[in-house]
């Protein structure tokens, strides 16, 4: 659909939100439901008007753990590990974040992780150097790189807040596959003729 931030495919800059919660177990985080989006509206609309792109929100419960931002999937590589939190019942089981599982499982190029992450663990790795991208799945945006993540009054910057290697081959391999321009060993898509 082309692209769905103002940055267009430009890494973007998002705020973790402290103060406001966007789902709860139990709760429609995992639907693609208005109510899902519905209270994720007043903290989208304060990073905006702070100057960022998208909310990082994290788990209700403790206000640490990583879940999703509000219109994308988010995945963290860290060494040679691409970490995705796993489907809790409070992130949304997007079509474009299994799709991007399964390419990378495919590939082979990195360690693929479902696992729970904390903000204070993306913290740590970018002061150490080791986070090297941060981005976005999503069907509209399919793939968007973070370049700065805003937490507690400091932001951290990612790959120089430069689009990272593997998000733009990702980017480019499902475009591709898209466009019927790569190859489509997965079976996802099916030719129709008029």
């Amino acid at each position: 659909m082309g692209a769905y931030y103002p940055e267009g495919f430009n890494p973007v800059s998002i705020m973790v939100q402290t103060d406001y919660v966007r789902a709860v177990e139990g709760g429609v985080g995992e639907a693609k439901t208005g109510g899902n989006y519905a209270a994720s509206l007043l903290g989208q609309m304060e990073a905006k008007r702070r100057g960022f792109t998208q909310v990082l929100w994290l788990d209700a419960k403790e206000k640490r753990y990583i879940e999703e931002v509000g219109t994308m999937n988010m995945f963290f590589v860290i060494g040679d590990e691409v970490i995705t939190s796993p489907l809790t019942g409070t992130i949304l089981p997007g079509v474009t974040r299994d799709s991007v599982l399964q390419i990378l499982k495919k590939w082979g190029t990195h360690k693929v992780s479902e696992r729970m992450i904390t903000i204070d663990e993306v913290v740590e790795a970018t002061e150490k150097g080791t986070l090297k991208e941060a981005f976005g799945t999503g069907t509209a945006a399919i793939i968007s790189p973070v370049g700065n993540i805003h937490y507690k009054d400091k932001t951290y910057t990612v790959a120089d807040g430069m689009t990272g290697q593997l998000s733009q081959k990702l980017y480019d391999f499902i475009l591709g596959l898209q466009y019927g321009k790569e190859e489509d060993s997965f079976g996802w898509t099916e030719r129709i003729d008029l």
